[in-house]
């Protein structure tokens, strides 16, 4: 009889060779796992900061930004890549201004949740975590492409910056916590019983 693979040991493998659930410390999964919850976690996250983000502006009939746009728009210049005539490069930074911003709101909170694998802060610590991240990513990169500039910013800006980022980080903690959950009953996230 042979005793468990590395990967079965560690925690990695999903399942075992006899079809039960390997996990790791505490009862999680493996690094994979963790990772691919911080994903989906994120989507959901990110999904609740532009609501938060976009009923701001209906309710207070506010301008939409056009920071990500902008940042596209200086991407390009930084990389030489051409977006076209300049009706067309309009449309594509319509279009991949808001998919940064997504790819930024989906990749912190994948890489907070890796990150946290073996050391799981109390919810509220790493609500913060999250949402101090999600602006640093989001507000360092359009500071580095000279997009915005944070300390010129006034109350209302960070405001409005730090709401959403509010909405963002309670719904990944709650997604993530929510996943361990049921990690842990022996159940795969969105898998009915």
């Amino acid at each position: 009889m042979t005793g468990p693979t590395r990967n079965e040991r560690d925690g990695v493998g999903l399942m075992s060779r006899h079809g039960t659930r390997r996990d790791g410390p505490g009862g999680r999964s493996g690094p994979l796992s963790r990772l691919t919850d911080g994903l989906l976690a994120g989507a959901v996250a990110t999904l609740a900061r532009e609501l938060v983000s976009n009923l701001d502006v209906a309710v207070r009939a506010r301008p939409m930004s056009d920071t990500h746009q902008r940042a596209v728009q200086r991407l390009a210049e930084v990389t030489r890549v051409s977006l076209g005539p300049e009706e067309r490069a309009a449309d594509r930074r319509a279009g991949l201004g808001p998919v940064l911003g997504y790819v930024n709101g989906v990749l912190t909170v994948a890489v907070f949740a890796a990150a946290t694998f073996w050391w799981r802060p109390p919810a509220p610590v790493a609500a913060g975590i999250v949402a101090i991240g999600g602006m640093l990513v989001a507000d360092g990169q359009l500071a580095a492409l000279g997009v915005t500039n944070p300390r010129r910013w006034r109350a209302q800006d960070w405001l409005e910056d730090a709401v959403p980022y509010l909405a963002y980080s309670l719904t990944a903690v709650a997604a993530l916590d929510r996943m361990d959950t049921l990690r842990r009953a022996g159940r795969s996230p969105g898998r009915p019983r």
